[in-house]
């Protein structure tokens, strides 16, 4: 089957394929004549969708933020930070980068739960009569054993949620207490 303008006419008419061959009838269908218009939007579309496509890849696999993405509108604090797991640990320190699959901490300190002896008397204890007391402490990552580095990538599924922190919160106030104290520990050295 072809299709066949008229000339008066803006129709186009069926002919079956047998006098299509004989009587020698261009075929609109087939012909690159007609199509110019859809071939190029179906252009327009794909290029559309590469660049986009590519702008989402580049925001979301680098580290470069681009204008327009979700990333990008996610504001970063320059306080400090709770991060509460869904382990029951608690991190203190600063937001360097948050994606979403990941969040990157650094400056970091986590409480630690530390057993003091209560005085005894003057008479020997017995065991039953010593106690114990248990204090909450603020420890900076990177003293442990194994050494770690103060920098932390924490999934996003394991977050239960953060916190931004006051600058007279008690933690904080800790956190600026135990820097000053480095910082003279290392100008005495």
């Amino acid at each position: 089957m072809a299709y066949k303008k008229r000339e008066g006419r803006q129709v186009s008419e069926i002919i079956p394929d047998e006098e299509s061959m004989d009587n020698g009838v261009q075929d609109f269908a087939y012909s690159g004549n007609g199509g110019g218009g859809v071939k190029f939007i179906i252009t327009t579309l794909i290029i559309i969708i590469i660049l986009v496509g590519g702008w989402y890849a580049i925001d979301n696999y680098t580290g470069i933020n681009l204008p327009g993405m979700n990333s990008g509108s996610q504001s970063l604090s320059k306080g400090w930070q709770a991060i509460f797991l869904s382990n029951g640990q608690v991190y203190f320190g600063k937001v360097d980068k948050v994606s979403d699959r990941e969040l990157v901490l650094t400056d970091i300190y986590y409480l630690q739960v530390v057993t003091k002896p209560l005085q005894q008397s003057q008479d020997a204890p017995t065991v039953d009569q010593t106690q114990s007391q248990q204090e909450l402490t603020l420890a900076k990552l990177g003293n442990e054993l194994h050494g770690p580095k103060d920098r932390m990538v924490i999934n996003r599924d394991q977050i239960l949620l953060t916190e931004e922190l006051k600058e007279d919160s008690k933690v904080v106030t800790a956190i600026t207490a135990y820097v000053t104290e480095q910082a003279n520990s290392a100008d005495k050295k």
